[in-house]
């Protein structure tokens, strides 16, 4: 296998060398650390990671990434990106995404006019509900790794020996919000502070679900009964952020639950 991978690993390389110069968008998450990792093996100094950062983004992410550009030695930037500005962001349809990478992708290629831009979209994107793609294809992005499936994205970021590689995924703040909630900055930074509480009592796989005045939280099932075991202190931290109710639900953690699930009442506390 690791044969295997390091001659995916080249064929990458020189697909992105036939660019000449590349700008990564770049979270700091596993995706799009291969992609600026593969960008400046072949680029070198002609290769750029940036991270857009506004109140969509949780707390501790701009220093992960950070910290991953650092070890791969890519040239770095943090812009500033305001998709709150946007309606159709803030009215939070099913197309919110569009909106949301509609912004980055318009500061970016206003930022570097002509240059390509690369994406860590993978093959096990083209699945999901996915209205960013849409946004990257209107701004001609390219994605490096649309033909390497997320278990090879990782079986990558072993190889390159990225601190990233175990990530797990962590998408905006707003995906915790049902479809059709308005997202507003209070909102996105009570979700924040809630999620932040939780993970500081040992829980690093979460997501809290935003239903008014109630927190709904998401764990990873290898933590669901540890979780369930420590409910009182998990769902006073959760209060503490700024709802009235906190429950944890029954069902594990599950990436893209809103897209396949309707919002739904919960048990609370």
């Amino acid at each position: 296998m690791s044969g295997e991978i390091a001659a995916r690993l080249a064929a990458l390389e020189a697909r992105v060398a036939a660019l000449g110069h590349a700008v990564v968008a770049f979270s700091g998450g596993v995706d799009s650390s291969v992609v600026a990792a593969i960008a400046h093996r072949a680029l070198g100094d002609r290769a750029r990671a940036v991270t857009a950062v506004s109140p969509s983004v949780a707390t501790g992410e701009l220093e992960g990434a950070q910290r991953v550009a650092r070890h791969i030695g890519i040239a770095h930037e943090i812009v500033p990106t305001n998709e709150l500005a946007r309606p159709g962001y803030r009215a939070n349809g099913r197309d919110r995404c569009y909106f949301c990478k509609t912004e980055l992708y318009d500061t970016l290629a206003a930022r570097y006019p002509g240059v390509a831009l690369l994406s860590g979209a993978n093959q096990d994107d083209q699945g999901d509900w996915r209205p960013g793609l849409k946004a990257a294809a209107e701004h001609d992005v390219r994605h490096p790794l649309v033909d390497v499936t997320k278990d090879e994205v990782r079986a990558l970021a072993r190889l390159l020996q990225l601190p990233s590689a175990e990530k797990p995924a962590s998408p905006c703040l707003a995906s915790r919000i049902p479809y059709g909630t308005g997202v507003d900055p209070e909102t996105l930074a009570q979700i924040d502070r809630a999620e932040q509480a939780v993970k500081a009592l040992g829980f690093p796989v979460i997501r809290v679900r935003h239903h008014g005045i109630l927190g709904r939280l998401e764990v990873a099932i290898e933590d669901l009964d540890r979780a369930l075991a420590a409910e009182r202190g998990i769902t006073d931290a959760i209060k503490r952020a700024g709802y009235q109710h906190a429950t944890i639900d029954l069902k594990p953690f599950r990436s893209g639950r809103l897209n396949v699930e309707p919002a739904r009442p919960a048990t609370s506390r």
